[in-house]
């Protein structure tokens, strides 16, 4: 009975994804507009918690950081080039979880669950939800 089950879940992995992609997706694209466009925390403000981690060039940093943030989490949205888009947004919360947040819990709890979130994308993919599938659906 229990393997019945976890078969007919199986055939539901493409929802799950779909709302994990939906979810990150809104996360960063919200964070990096923040970064990019507001003032939550603004690029100068943003620029300033890169420099104080020492990477160089903070201001470079700070927006290809953003970028990441906003383009990828798009990206993640669409279903579009979810495994490189996935693993760039990784490679921005590990900074985010090891840098800022020093890997402590529970100030890093949100970090580290983005970071979980980023890399299962990377391996499982985006999913059958996507534009592209919408759109191939179409053409058929």
């Amino acid at each position: 009975m229990m393997g019945k089950m976890l078969t007919g879940f199986q055939k539901h992995k493409s929802v799950g994804l779909f709302v994990l992609r939906i979810a990150a997706g809104v996360i960063f694209v919200m964070h990096g507009y923040g970064k990019l466009f507001g003032d939550a925390p603004g690029m100068t403000a943003f620029t300033g918690m890169v420099d104080k981690l020492g990477f160089p060039m903070p201001g470079l940093f700070a927006y290809i950081a953003a970028l990441t943030e906003f383009l990828g989490g798009i990206a993640l949205i669409l279903g579009v080039g979810v495994p490189v888009a996935a693993t760039l947004i990784a490679g921005v919360m590990l900074v985010a979880f090891f840098g800022v947040k020093k890997a402590s819990f529970p100030a890093g709890d949100v970090d580290f669950a983005l970071l979980a979130i980023a890399i299962s994308l990377v391996f499982m993919g985006p999913g059958r939800y996507t534009v592209m599938g919408m759109t191939k659906k179409e053409q058929e």
